[in-house]
């Protein structure tokens, strides 16, 4: 009888855990759908670009229109989720945790260096070097930026006069101007910033930035001609909104700009001493044998604790406070760049949170776009392509950064990025596929930090004077063994 009552008790836990939990996730996705419902029927302010007004039957057209293939993003304003965290002292300790984690990284440097040298040294050689000759960084990134804001507008607005129906031919202008915008953004934004990076042998950070920046540009650039272009062509009217639609907050606060951009500083120390404590010494003072099993699996479990710093430092600093900072300075509201990843409990949900201003990126203008003129019969294929999108631009930034070619991260995208998409989806439920999740996370941090770290510090230790095409895509890891030490002591 005793028993009969325990299973019963806990099969009433059960139940309520489980009715609870659904609750919970149809109470979200009602409040999410209601929200952005209410913020597709606020009225859209008309800019005076375009000129004149609407007629009756311009708005019976719109009003009955619809985009071939569904609407697009809605902005609504909302915090970060992190910044509605902080507020309940639990997460908040979790955060000090961390500071306390890197005063300790700053002590034992100290304390390491004391003894080493008899001093105190306070020098940041590595910093120095990452973000070396960051005047042409400076100078590549306002000639980008300044020929995207020229560029694409000037094409978009002169392609629109084409449109009106006083010129003949619209397709052929369609097809040159198009071709222009394709060449720009090849040769303009593709080309020569990876020329200057290239030639000019820039350090791995101010390669980060100047990549990044080409990447991002381009993304927006694509955007800005895709978001508007299908309203020209569609709606054969030229006096629609320009840009979309962004809710705005009435003021800027400056102090929660600097706490963001003093945040970024610290991540970026932080990122510092996790390097200089924990990879350096260990990559630095490797035994330069051959790279076998055993010594990979070694280095892969040593590198899952820097790894997950890194990690979760660039989540924290780029997605979290220096995007903030600057959707605080344009006054924008929505802060939804990511959403609560580290419950999710399959990797396709970690995919769709981990960074959403990507992931809508692909989703909006890769995956929907190619369903399409598909005609939503490759849905499969669309996915694959979306995946390999995203893998060769993350191995291109890692490859030009670097300066050697090692598909690693391709790879890890390619191949158990798409075999967890579909195994880890999201019907898996409950907290044993949310340990599943991380632990595999963790391992492939520690794969990426090992091997790339090893390649870099091969590249150095054996180089080759004149090397063939075939060899530069070969790993020098691969056969690298101890011979004539060159420039090891910058990194």
């Amino acid at each position: 009888m005793i028993s009969k009552k325990l299973q019963l008790k806990r099969k009433a836990e059960f139940l309520k855990s489980d009715l609870m939990r659904h609750f919970d996730s149809q109470v979200n996705d009602f409040m999410d759908c209601l929200i952005e419902e209410s913020a597709s029927l606020e009225p859209v302010p008309v800019p005076a670009v375009f000129s004149p007004p609407l007629s009756d039957k311009e708005r019976s057209k719109l009003r009955h229109f619809r985009p071939p293939h569904g609407q697009g993003k809605q902005f609504v304003s909302r915090r970060s989720l992190l910044d509605e965290l902080f507020e309940v002292n639990h997460i908040r300790t979790i955060y000090h945790m961390f500071i306390a984690l890197l005063i300790l990284f700053i002590l034992s440097t100290l304390v390491v260096d004391f003894i080493d040298e008899g001093r105190l040294v306070l020098d940041f050689d590595l910093l120095v070097y990452a973000f070396g000759q960051l005047p042409l960084v400076v100078c590549t990134w306002t000639c980008m930026f300044l020929s995207v804001l020229v560029v694409p507008y000037t094409l978009f607005h002169l392609w629109t006069q084409t449109q009106s129906g006083s010129h003949s031919h619209p397709r052929l202008y369609s097809l040159l101007f198009g071709s222009v915008f394709l060449l720009y953004q090849v040769l303009g934004l593709g080309f020569l910033p990876t020329y200057v990076v290239v030639t000019n042998s820039l350090p791995p950070a101010s390669c980060f930035i100047v990549i990044l920046e080409q990447v991002r540009l381009m993304m927006k650039a694509h955007s800005f001609v895709r978001e508007n272009g299908p309203r020209i062509l569609i709606w054969d009217m030229f006096h629609q909104t320009l840009f979309p639609k962004n809710c705005r907050n009435p003021v800027i606060r400056w102090g929660y700009v600097a706490t963001k951009l003093l945040q970024v500083l610290g991540c970026l120390f932080y990122a510092y001493y996790v390097f200089v404590r924990l990879c350096i010494p260990q990559f630095h003072s490797v035994s330069l044998q051959l790279f076998d099993l055993k010594a990979m699996v070694l280095c892969v479990f040593n590198s899952i604790l820097p790894g997950v710093l890194v990690l979760l430092l660039g989540f924290f600093a780029f997605l979290h406070c220096w995007l903030n900072a600057f959707a605080e300075m344009l006054r924008f509201a929505d802060r939804m760049f990511y959403k609560d990843w580290w419950n999710s409990t399959s990797f396709a949900n970690y995919y769709r949170t981990w960074n959403v201003v990507v992931h809508d990126w692909l989703y909006y203008y890769v995956y929907r776009d190619f369903l399409w003129m598909s005609q939503k019969r490759f849905r499969p294929a669309a996915m694959l392509f979306v995946f390999t999108v995203s893998a060769v631009v993350h191995e291109y930034i890692l490859a030009i950064c670097f300066g050697f070619f090692y598909p690693v991260l391709f790879c890890l995208f390619m191949c158990f990025g798409m075999m967890f998409n579909f195994i880890l989806h999201d019907q898996r439920k409950g907290p044993i596929w949310n340990i599943i999740m991380w632990t595999a996370l963790f391992l492939g941090q520690g794969v990426i930090i090992c091997l790339y770290s090893h390649e870099w510090y091969a590249q150095r230790y054996c180089p080759l004077n004149e090397p063939s095409f075939l060899e530069l895509l070969k790993p020098r890891s691969w056969n690298c063994q101890r011979g004539s030490v060159v420039d090891t002591d910058r990194l």
